[in-house]
């Protein structure tokens, strides 16, 4: 079994599905070399239904080098309102045209529609008693070329990958004979942990275990190869001296957040007798804001959900269907046609006489293998799925009521499907050495789990 890149080992990611060499290459290249667009779940009514029932304007919008939070804050400021009357379902990259829904709140559909800002197409859809939110989307569909690809490689690669999604060694296939069903384990990509400097887990690990400062410590220290030289250095000064008045007049004004803890332990060595206790180290995390709070503990659930995978991968079990001790989620009634779409609600724990059942529902899309994210009210598996979950917790010292947590660190957990499945279409359109995938995944996976199967590079080049 290939071996994953350094840094995406870092995160829990020990392998590659496909043995085949990658076929390398540069993603993003030009915005318009990765484009996504947002596979709707979100039906509005008429523009002309009564505002005061559906106050909501909903537009679908494409944006060509634009940051999601950047565009909705430029939307709110020409349209002279409060940003936090804006909302979407999703948040994209800027290196990237992407196509997704936004609401508007108490705004006139004509206003709207007018606004011009360039590099977005705004097209109003209709009206909604709601703001949509966060997760208010089915998946996501993905036109991505790679520019400098050994196109000579895709076929093995993608014979590898329907192979793992149908359990079947003996899968052959040609790339230009259209969309291939494919597989890969549903990982947690890079983007999680951070791009650059992937500590977030580390944050959240030690959160989990209690230790507040080494959180901190993880967070505002811990220097990493891929910063700035000057950002190393003050963070090794953090992890050698734990002088946080030194560390605000060393680390680096774009680094707020870090030095926003650090301006909260000052404030509570200068009014206390000089020392800190685990009570001060939390009040320093708090000083982000909620949302990366909960970033830090999801991440560490991610870490242990990707090293489950990671070793089931090396244990051989399969991920298209169950073993016995496996537990299983069943499909979302209500989503789109062509997207299977886990819903992780509904979990079943499959016993040995159920086995040959279950498979049959996985290998017809109507159920999905799953494993943790690790919280207080998680159930883990039994059989040797189990003593997978158990042995990764053991060996991170964690267990799920770690995740007993005060205010936005706190999480109950909930179960996610292990095989990622999607028709994938590969085709190389010009002589330039350019790679063109087509492929769609349900909301919550990542296109980076698929491209590092192909490319097989340096995770931050995806």
């Amino acid at each position: 079994m290939r071996e994953a890149h350094p840094v995406e080992r870092a995160v829990g990611i020990a392998h590659y599905v496909s043995d085949a060499p990658g076929t390398g290459g540069r993603l993003r290249s030009t915005p318009e070399d990765f484009r996504v667009r947002e596979i709707e779940a979100f039906d509005p009514e008429p523009v002309d239904a009564d505002p005061g029932a559906y106050p909501h304007v909903l537009a679908r919008v494409t944006l060509h080098r634009w940051d999601t939070n950047d565009f909705a804050s430029e939307l709110s400021d020409r349209l002279g309102i409060s940003r936090e009357r804006v909302s979407w379902a999703g948040t994209k990259d800027k290196h990237a045209v992407t196509t997704q829904l936004f609401s508007v709140a108490k705004v006139d559909p004509d206003d709207l529609a007018a606004v011009a800002v360039d590099g977005a197409d705004i097209d109003v859809l209709g009206r909604t008693g709601r703001p949509i939110l966060f997760g208010d989307l089915a998946g996501n569909a993905f036109d991505i070329t790679v520019r400098d690809a050994d196109a000579s490689r895709v076929d093995e690669i993608t014979a590898d990958l329907a192979a793992f999604a149908a359990g079947d060694d003996g899968a052959s296939v040609e790339a230009e004979n259209g969309p291939v069903t494919v597989g890969v384990p549903n990982y947690f990509g890079q983007q999680r942990f951070g791009s650059e400097r992937p500590v977030t887990h580390e944050v959240g690990l030690a959160v989990a275990r209690g230790d507040w400062q080494g959180a901190v410590l993880a967070y505002v220290g811990n220097p990493h190869e891929r910063e700035r030289e000057s950002t190393r250095e003050a963070r090794a000064y953090v992890d050698e001296t734990e002088d946080w008045q030194g560390a605000l007049d060393r680390l680096p004004r774009r680094l707020g957040f870090e030095r926003s803890m650090c301006h909260r332990l000052v404030e509570r060595e200068e009014s206390g007798d000089g020392t800190l206790d685990a009570e001060d180290y939390r009040y320093a995390l708090e000083a982000v804001p909620s949302n990366l709070q909960r970033l830090f503990v999801n991440a560490a659930q991610s870490f242990v959900f990707n090293r489950v995978l990671s070793e089931r991968l090396a244990r051989g079990l399969p991920f298209h269907e169950p073993v016995a001790g496996d537990v299983v989620c069943f499909a979302d009634a209500d989503a789109p046609e062509g997207l299977a779409l886990p819903d992780p609600g509904r979990t079943q724990r499959v016993s040995e006489d159920r086995l040959r059942t279950v498979r049959r529902h996985c290998e017809r899309g109507r159920a999905f293998v799953t494993a943790p994210l690790v919280g207080t009210e998680t159930e883990l598996a039994d059989g040797e799925p189990g003593e997978i979950e158990r042995a990764v917790l053991e060996e991170l010292d964690l267990e799920p009521a770690d995740f007993d947590l005060p205010g936005e660190f706190g999480s109950t957990g909930t179960r996610r499907a292990i095989l990622l499945r999607t028709d994938l279409d590969a085709s190389t359109p010009d002589a330039d050495d350019a790679l063109t995938v087509e492929f769609s995944l349900p909301k919550g996976s990542y296109a980076t789990v698929v491209l590092r199967e192909f490319l097989k590079t340096d995770p931050s080049d995806l």
